[in-house]
C-alpha cells in the first residue's frame, strides 16, 4: 500500500503544481458546460461519417454511347442515348453520392467540452509517477501485469495513459489507449473507465 500511495499523487496538487493540460486548470468545481459535451461529440461523430449510398449518372454508365435512331424521319421521340435518365436502365439525375461531412467546431469551445469531461470523470483520474511504468515500456507482459495489480477494477474496461513519451508495449492490450494531450479527443475521454496521468 505505501508504495502505491507514493505512486499516486494527490490530483488537486497536479493540476495547481504542473502545468501538463491547459484544459485540467479549470475542471474542478465545473457543472455547467454538460450540454455542450453533447454538443460537440454529436458533431464529431458527424465529421466521422462517410455516406455511402452512391448512384451512377448518365455519364457513368456503361453504353449509351451510340444514338439510338436518327433525329427526324421515325416518328419517335428524339433520342441521344440509351443510358438517359428518362430510360430503364439509365443514369439518376439527383440520386445519392458517396460524401463525407464537416462539421466545424470552435477551438474554446472543444476544450470547453475536454475539461467538463474531465471534471464529469474526476473520480476515475489516477496520477502516476514514471517511475510506475519505467521497466514497461518494451514489454507488453509488464505493463498489463502492473495495470492488472494496480487497478483490478478496470480489467476489461478501456483505460488511458496520457503521457509524453511514447508505449510501445500498449499496442496489443485492446482496452489501453496511449495517448499525447495534443492528440487527447472527446470521444476517447468519453469511453474510458480510467484515466491515467503520467506525471
Amino acid at each position: 500500500m505505501s508504495i502505491k500511495n507514493n505512486l499516486l499523487l494527490n490530483f488537486k496538487n497536479f493540476i495547481n503544481d504542473n502545468n501538463y493540460i491547459n484544459p485540467l486548470k479549470n475542471s474542478i468545481n465545473k457543472k455547467k458546460n454538460i450540454g455542450l459535451v453533447h454538443k460537440i461529440y454529436l458533431s464529431l461523430l458527424k465529421s466521422k461519417k462517410i455516406y455511402k449510398a452512391h448512384t451512377k449518372t448518365k455519364s457513368e454508365i456503361r453504353g449509351g454511347g451510340k444514338k439510338p435512331w436518327k433525329q427526324k424521319g421515325t416518328g419517335r421521340a428524339r433520342a441521344g442515348s440509351i443510358r438517359s435518365p428518362l430510360w430503364v436502365g439509365g443514369g439518376i439525375s439527383f440520386g445519392p453520392r458517396i460524401t463525407k461531412k464537416f462539421k466545424k467546431v470552435n477551438r474554446k469551445e472543444k476544450q470547453k467540452a475536454i475539461s467538463t469531461t474531465f471534471w464529469l470523470k474526476k473520480k476515475a483520474i489516477k496520477i502516476v509517477s514514471q517511475a510506475f511504468f519505467k521497466n514497461s515500456l518494451i514489454k507488453t507482459k509488464i505493463l498489463s501485469k502492473k495495470l492488472k495489480a494496480f487497478f483490478e477494477f478496470y480489467k476489461n474496461k478501456k483505460i488511458i495513459i496520457i503521457t509524453n513519451f511514447s508505449f510501445f508495449s500498449s499496442k496489443n492490450l485492446k482496452n489501453v489507449i496511449v495517448c499525447n494531450k495534443k492528440n487527447l479527443t472527446l470521444q476517447i475521454l468519453l469511453n474510458c473507465s480510467l484515466i491515467i496521468f503520467v506525471a
